[in-house]
């Protein structure tokens, strides 16, 4: 992994860094060099010429790929490859059931698999493999064991006789004070005889157990029974079937089984209450801050490399810490900290004063306190454009206007008292004006509208129509109009008069029914 302290680089720099690299590759730069002087392959990926991070190295080089650490006594040849070291005359039992080889099984052989196996056949068994482990001597390895199992035994058979040295110089003390009853007495007995006994018979509390963990029955270890017989069971703490959940497979009770106990009285509290708390919790926030910083783009990862992961959060912590400080330190800057500033007056901090103040029913303040104007949002006796009132404060046929020129233009510039002199003038000068105009014209001759015939002619002025006739003929008008709509009353001996009258012609014309009247649709 590159390191992780490389200093940052702008933009331009790094346009630069790539140009000489690909001037070096194309071959008109020279070459890198390393600390040794040695030239460096610029066709050699990035990945392989830097160090990793806990080598803390400034620039790049191929050192940390050689063996940098030297040994006088290493050597290439790991093993013996391909030696044998015994060759049996026939098979033998948990050997391989094809060549007859005790150090592998029959599904590791690499021989020919035969048509009969040497299990069957007990003839040409192969030769047994060498087994060695480079770096790894088994002899040196059962010393150190045998020696901390020595130890271990020294150590308790001391604390085994200090025990039951303080047990014996106690029962001498008690008898020489005095009697004692005769169940003290067994109980002492009791604790001397146990501590005489072997520790390994004690409870099982030293036997080596198998630690089952596959699903084929096989062990991944071995373990010491740690558990202390006189501990309460987790599933026995409350025997309600709607209590926390125990699972027998991990032996694990998430949920406290007991919610409502004391919490000075009960010693279990749940596994979450520990898997939220202590470490648990801290690695729990180290493993989102390693998430997080490698959604946004930063090379970290917490299972490759934990210790870098772990000082990038140190650091990150450190300058958030930072960060929040002096964004506390501006803003007390800008708004002050009324906190250390002087202790208001107690009138200010409980609302209460010595002044008797009288209210009357609708709450308004009769006396003890000067009433206050309430204050508008905008701005008060603002005054422009050589204005001495603001606008709004003169009105004037139904309009807003200056009250020091009169004026009914907003933002207009004053003109002051002669302004208005000018003004009243101008509007005495108009209504003089108008009623001279009004006086002067004369009243039109009423126009006798001329009457115009229906037939297209003037009417004479010496028509009169008989009303008699009229009525004649607006009867024969309705007759003529409901034969033309009821084609079944007319009749095939039609009359007919090319004279017509003035009543009939006034019928007509009277009975007919405009395009553009709005009221045609009712007539009928």
């Amino acid at each position: 992994m590159a390191t992780a302290s490389a200093a940052f680089k702008s933009r331009e720099d790094h346009r630069k860094q790539m140009e000489l690299e690909e001037a070096r590759k194309a071959g008109l730069a020279p070459a890198e060099v390393d600390e040794d002087g040695k030239e460096i392959n610029p066709h050699i990926p990035q990945y392989m010429s830097n160090a990793p991070w806990y080598l803390k190295a400034n620039q790049r080089s191929l050192k940390h790929q050689r063996k940098w650490k030297s040994d006088p006594n290493y050597t290439k040849s790991w093993y013996d490859r391909g030696a044998k070291t015994f060759r049996a005359d026939k098979y033998r039992k948990g050997a391989c059931e094809n060549c007859g080889a005790i150090t592998h099984t029959t599904k590791l052989c690499m021989e020919r698999p035969r048509k009969k196996g040497a299990r069957w056949t007990d003839m040409h068994i192969a030769p047994d493999e060498k087994i060695e482990w480079n770096g790894f001597d088994a002899a040196t390895y059962a010393y150190i064991i045998e020696r901390y199992e020595a130890r271990d035994e020294a150590r308790r058979k001391y604390l085994k006789e200090q025990q039951i040295k303080k047990l014996e110089e106690k029962n001498n003390k008690q008898n020489g004070e005095g009697e004692v009853s005769e169940d003290d007495e067994d109980v002492d007995a009791l604790k001397v005889d146990e501590a005489k006994v072997d520790e390994s018979k004690q409870m099982d509390f030293a036997k080596v157990e198998k630690r089952v963990r596959t699903t084929g029955g096989g062990s991944t270890g071995t373990v010491r029974n740690l558990c202390i017989r006189e501990d309460t069971a987790k599933y026995l703490l409350n025997l309600d079937v709607n209590s926390a959940y125990y699972d027998p497979k991990t032996r694990s009770m998430r949920e406290d089984p007991l919610p409502d106990a004391n919490l000075n009285e009960k010693f279990y509290g749940g596994d979450n209450k520990y898997r939220a708390s202590g470490q648990a919790l801290e690695f729990k926030q180290l493993n989102i801050h390693a998430w997080e910083a490698f959604e946004k783009g930063q090379d970290i990862h917490m299972q490759a490399a934990p210790s870098q992961a772990e000082l990038l959060y140190k650091n990150f912590k450190v300058i958030k810490e930072r960060l929040k400080s002096q964004m506390k330190d501006a803003i007390m800057e800008k708004y002050g900290n009324a906190a250390t500033e002087e202790q208001l007056p107690k009138e200010l901090l409980l609302g209460q004063s010595e002044n008797q103040v009288e209210y009357d029913r609708a709450g308004r303040v009769v006396k003890g306190m000067e009433t206050s104007l309430p204050k508008s949002k905008y701005e008060e006796d603002v005054y422009i454009n050589n204005h001495t009132s603001v606008w709004g404060s003169w009105w004037k046929d139904h309009q807003w206007g200056y009250k020091c020129c009169k004026q009914t233009i907003r933002n207009s510039y004053c003109t002051g008292v002669a302004g208005v002199e000018a003004a009243e003038a101008v509007a005495d000068l108009m209504n003089v004006n108008i009623a001279r105009k009004v006086a002067s014209e004369e009243t039109p001759a009423p126009t006798e509208e001329k009457r115009v015939a229906t037939w297209g002619t003037d009417i004479p002025d010496d028509l009169v129509l008989d009303q008699k006739k009229l009525d004649d003929a607006l009867k024969k008008e309705d007759e003529r109009q409901t034969e033309e709509k009821d084609e079944r009353k007319r009749k095939y001996n039609v009359k007919w008069d090319d004279e017509v009258t003035p009543e009939e012609m006034e019928a007509y014309r009277m009975k007919r029914i405009h395009d553009d009247d709005p009221m045609k649709d009712f007539l009928h």
